[in-house]
């Protein structure tokens, strides 16, 4: 890793922290006002938000760092494909919805489609800060770049977050709502590791041709997060 500090004018640090936390926060609106009945609180949206935002990004960042350190033990060749497809998706699918154990969320867990909800708001939380770090690589490679990369981050990313970790929410709402035992939510961990993997396959390797895994990376993330949204707006008119 190519490590670079670049000294920021107020202008951009501006525009850096806009653009980073901005788009995050109109999908965090968004996906709350999905929901037509009986919308969660706003004060556990921000909890969920900043949650991702915060102590999954470090907790992500730390869990990387030593099961990477573990792979290139074994074999230093297998980090790129590792690192990429299963590491990075593991670490962040189990840390951003931690947010769902905490008593501020569990209260609110009354409804079946409220474990979508909050794992989409704890996703978009942790893409925030992630646009960040993108974002300052961005500003050093010139202006017009960033305003290009972090805008099209700001699609992708951010709906890939919300709509992976959507899952494993909807798995533990279930099981605190007393539908499922604790061992039913792997699948729903297991789907969200699986989406977020796949996106990264698109997007990292290209596997269709130059240029076309990149866009259908964006696509893939505007698919997973409509079929989020629709689950929501199904479970809420039958939970009427």
């Amino acid at each position: 890793m190519v490590v670079f500090y670049k000294i920021m004018n107020g202008f951009e640090i501006f525009i850096l922290i806009l653009f980073s936390f901005l788009p995050p926060i109109i999908y965090a609106v968004w996906v709350r006002n999905t929901e037509k009945y009986h919308r969660e609180r706003w004060i556990s949206i921000f909890f969920c938000f900043l949650w991702g935002a915060t102590i999954a990004i470090i907790a992500s960042i730390l869990l990387e760092l030593a099961l990477g350190y573990f792979v290139i033990s074994l074999d230093s060749g297998l980090y790129a494909i590792f690192g990429v497809i299963i590491i990075a998706p593991f670490a962040e699918e189990l840390t951003k919805p931690l947010a769902l154990r905490f008593k501020i969320i569990k209260n609110e867990l009354d409804e079946i489609e409220d474990g979508l909800i909050y794992g989409a708001i704890a996703g978009l939380g942790f893409s925030a800060t992630e646009n960040l770090f993108y974002g300052y690589t961005f500003l050093a490679e010139g202006f017009l770049y960033f305003i290009l990369l972090i805008s099209i981050r700001s699609f992708g990313g951010c709906l890939l977050h919300a709509s992976a970790t959507a899952w494993t929410g909807y798995g533990y709402g279930k099981k605190i709502m007393g539908q499922t035992p604790l061992l039913k939510i792997l699948p729903y961990f297991l789907l969200a590791i699986l989406v977020h993997a796949f996106y990264n396959s698109l997007l990292i390797f290209d596997l269709i041709g130059v240029g076309f895994g990149f866009v259908a990376a964006l696509l893939f993330a505007f698919i997973t997060i409509t079929v989020v949204r629709k689950k929501i707006i199904y479970l809420d008119t039958l939970t009427r």
